[in-house]
């Protein structure tokens, strides 16, 4: 099928090409408007689950553990950090104060959450290094030559004055 242009000269042309640029502008700001509304829908959800995160005491440290920010020791905390952080707070409680009141147990977050502030991956691989070089059992040590015992090289003069272990083949 063919489709018959209804533009014959060139004011219709120019015509149909303001009328065109009008009808991009309105589809252009209906769709701004579109997504500014989508965008409102979905931030929601997360507002509310902000909110309701910023009310439950412990969150910030589920939190930071996806996050790259700083921590409260002030370098870049990696992975090690942040697992321990999560990990020895649940370990303790578990275990070692299974009976113990919520306050022992707020007190004991926030004292473990201070205190592994201060570990991180290079601290511990440094720990381990020096564990395994106490375990390993140490090389015996090449023996050192002595500069005395070495056959000394004597330099043999010819008639043309060149040493003899200089010339190259």
């Amino acid at each position: 099928m063919t489709k018959k242009s209804k533009i014959h000269n060139l004011a219709e042309l120019k015509a149909e090409i303001a009328r065109l640029k009008i009808l991009k502008n309105e589809q252009e700001a209906y769709l701004k408007s579109q997504v500014k509304l989508l965008n409102h829908k979905i931030e929601t959800p997360v507002r509310i689950f902000n909110a309701l995160k910023s009310n439950i005491p412990g969150a910030n440290i589920i939190t930071g553990l996806f996050a790259s920010t700083k921590n409260s020791g002030g370098t870049n905390s990696d992975w090690v950090t942040k697992a321990l952080r999560i990990g020895v707070p649940f370990v303790m409680n578990r275990f070692f104060f299974k009976k113990a009141g919520v306050l022992k147990k707020a007190l004991l977050l926030l004292a473990s959450e201070k205190a592994l502030g201060q570990v991180n991956q290079d601290k511990i691989s440094s720990i381990i290094e020096k564990v395994t070089d106490f375990i390993k059992p140490k090389k015996n040590k090449k023996k050192k030559v002595d500069v005395e015992k070495l056959p000394v090289v004597e330099d043999q003069v010819n008639e043309y004055g060149i040493p003899s272990y200089s010339e190259t083949y």
